[in-house]
């Protein structure tokens, strides 16, 4: 289905009411419960996580910009002319514009996005800036396939990104199955550019996904307004408080929503017990090591070929391209 904006087309694959609701009905049946992430970007939900990248405990953003602009050179070097860029979960397109605005003729550009709202504003602004580059938006879930738009013009090759450290967010199965379809999207001739936090200091890794302000908090407790919203739910907000710490055992940050009482949550003819301090996962966010990060890839039949750091290794983009066979 396209929908239309002001000047251009949108592939539309969002998720339905009932792909969310049957999320949520597993994910609250499960022990321990959890909740998908993929839901946290409602147009309230991009908004604050964009306030989020602004807080000053969260390096993430900062520093991935400051890295993508001074290794643009030599990542342009790296990656062939005339591609296709296809981008997992686009934002608000700070990093994009980096990209587009570095690369040798880009010839189209598909950000692949869930939150409508922000794909919408994103590729307009970029189509004022890069009037020659095909803008080919598709509102969709990244993480099952998504059949791509075809540009007008031949393309030399796809160019997946997969910038802010996103791959992270999944758990190593879910991980590992995304860099499997990725393989597929950008065929045998293709690349990828993806974001990886690194290891570090416990501290600060904790202070990023708790700001003083409390913007993550409410980035998180905002997951249950958009359920309670779109499909009926009855989540009671004020009964549940954020909480996010770094198991160094896993190499990740967990954050969970947790009971600040017994109550029950009913949603589509369930009801869902709650007891007092249970923990609901709804996020990870890994923390690579490059033997772990590069034997993950491997797994999915991905090699890394270039690899850029910041100065204090905190941050690291990698590209990435098919093992070859034979």
């Amino acid at each position: 289905m396209m929908l239309e904006t002001i000047d251009m087309p949108i592939t539309d694959l969002h998720p339905s009411p009932d792909d969310i609701i049957g999320d949520t009905v597993a994910g609250l049946s499960s022990t321990p419960k959890w909740l998908s992430s993929k839901y946290f970007y409602d147009a309230r939900g991009s908004q604050l996580f964009e306030q989020i990248t602004r807080q000053p405990e969260y390096y993430l953003t900062r520093i991935e910009l400051d890295l993508l602009e001074a290794s643009m050179p030599a990542i342009n070097d790296a990656v062939a002319s005339f591609a296709h860029v296809v981008e997992y979960g686009s934002g608000s397109g700070r990093k994009t514009h980096l990209l587009l605005e570095g690369l040798d003729d880009p010839v189209a550009y598909t950000p692949i996005e869930i939150s409508r709202t922000a794909l919408v504003a994103s590729v307009e602004r970029l189509a004022e800036s890069f009037p020659r580059i095909e803008m080919l938006p598709v509102c969709a879930d990244f993480t099952q396939p998504v059949p791509l738009p075809l540009p007008a013009r031949e393309t030399g090759h796809t160019l997946v990104f997969f910038p802010g450290s996103t791959l992270g967010n999944f758990a190593e199965c879910d991980a590992l199955r995304l860099l499997c379809s990725m393989r597929a999207t950008m065929g045998p001739r293709g690349q990828a550019l993806v974001g990886i936090d690194l290891e570090k200091d416990v501290a600060l890794l904790e202070a990023a996904y708790n700001d003083a302000a409390g913007v993550t908090a409410e980035f998180t407790l905002n997951l249950l307004a958009r359920l309670n919203r779109e499909i009926g739910s009855d989540f009671d907000l004020a009964g549940f408080h954020h909480r996010a710490v770094y198991s160094r055992e896993r190499g990740r940050i967990e954050t969970h929503l947790v009971s600040r009482r017994v109550q029950d949550v009913h949603l589509d003819g369930h009801t869902f017990h709650f007891a007092e301090g249970e923990a609901m996962q709804v996020e990870y966010s890994h923390k690579y090591t490059d033997a772990r990060f590069e034997a993950l890839a491997a797994r999915a039949g991905l090699q890394v070929v270039q690899r850029w750091n910041d100065p204090r290794d905190w941050f690291g983009l990698r590209l990435l391209q098919p093992v070859s066979v034979g």
